[in-house]
């Protein structure tokens, strides 16, 4: 949903910047590789050290990374599967430093191992929700629907995660946790679905 709805918005916000890094001569998979490190080193330093604004703050000045690579490409007339494959593949690199970095943080000094086993669900469902739509894609289905998908996940994680390190109640973060695997196992179930409609 907010993939659909809130990437026009922002392709208008970060069109400039993706002119600007084509006149300085980085490349769409360039970004693309210095968002991946960017939002896993702010994830995998900042968090286990339980500094969860501060990860936050530092992560969101790259995560945009995917929405830039996307504008640059189709800018510089650059797109193609080499970087399609490059792009999800790093995603998934993201999503799972984001949520590692909360689950050491959470069983170690944080000190609250339901809020790092919601963390461990959440990266194994999402990690799921990815690849049940590269399996359909490869298999000739279209499995691109559904409520979480992973702008959703990550927005709602990096949000609370800051309030969070500003002195948000941690059961707030993880209600949006647990709240994300339901609405995560959802998706793969509307996924699945969608796959078996097209078989018939």
């Amino acid at each position: 949903m907010l993939n659909r709805y809130a990437r026009q918005f922002f392709g208008a916000l970060f069109y400039p910047v993706a002119r600007l890094l084509l006149r300085w001569g980085l490349s769409p998979d360039a970004v693309t590789i210095i968002g991946t490190l960017g939002v896993s080193f702010g994830a995998l330093i900042f968090y286990p050290l339980g500094e969860l604004f501060w990860g936050t703050v530092f992560i969101t000045c790259f995560v945009f990374s995917d929405i830039i690579d996307g504008l640059m490409a189709r800018i510089s007339g650059r797109s193609s599967a080499y970087g399609s494959f490059l792009d999800s593949t790093l995603d998934r690199i993201q999503d799972g430093a984001v949520f590692l970095g909360l689950t050491v943080w959470f069983f170690t000094g944080g000190e609250d191992p339901w809020m790092g086993s919601a963390a461990v669900v959440c990266l194994f469902l999402g990690t799921q929700v990815s690849y049940v739509r590269a399996k359909a894609e490869s298999l000739g289905y279209c499995a691109d629907r559904g409520i979480a998908e992973r702008p959703e996940r990550m927005v709602f994680t990096l949000v609370f995660t800051g309030f969070t390190g500003l002195g948000l109640p941690s059961v707030v973060l993880f209600i949006v946790l647990v709240t994300l695997s339901l609405a995560s196992l959802v998706t793969i179930g509307q996924r699945m679905a969608a796959v078996a409609r097209q078989r018939t």
